[in-house]
């Protein structure tokens, strides 16, 4: 039996930019503007599937680096005690009950050298890093329609 974590990252921007406004004719529209700096929340999670579903999620003001990635998936989904620090040499017998898969998109953060370069460490205490295919960017075409066809490609 394995687990299943699905992780990514989204970020949160309570204060939007105002975009219009209105006043009566003849007068001029007074915005207040609220200040953009500090107000964005970074939200990092993992979603258990299968047996033990569950939510796993950590939140900051700053930004979600590599580094602080490898914290996570140590100290939430791994549980290993002493996070990250502890990767390099684990307390002695210390693996999961379950092995885990981790799946992650392709994001900086989840390619960069300080956590991908990790991926034996991690094996060892059971979890094992899956990633998704890369996108192109690049869309197929659309097959052509047969002649005689009456269906459009679309």
């Amino acid at each position: 039996m394995r687990d299943l974590y699905f992780l990514d990252e989204s970020g949160f921007a309570p204060t939007m930019p105002t975009g219009y406004s209105w006043s009566r004719a003849g007068q001029r529209a007074v915005v207040p503007r609220e200040d953009k700096k500090g107000r964005r929340v970074n939200v990092l999670g993992a979603l258990a599937v299968g047996r033990h579903a569950d939510l796993l999620w950590e939140k900051t003001c700053g930004k979600i680096d590599a580094a602080m990635l490898l914290e996570f998936v140590c100290t939430k989904p791994a549980g290993l005690p002493g996070g990250a620090d502890a990767l390099e040499k684990p307390p002695a017998g210390f693996s999961r009950v379950w092995p885990c898969t981790v799946a992650l998109d392709n994001a900086s953060a989840h390619v960069a050298r300080i956590f991908k370069g990790r991926r034996e460490e991690l094996a060892a205490i059971g979890v094992e890093l899956f990633y998704g295919a890369r996108c192109t960017g690049r869309r197929s075409r659309p097959a052509s329609r047969t002649p005689g066809s009456h269906r459009p490609w679309f």
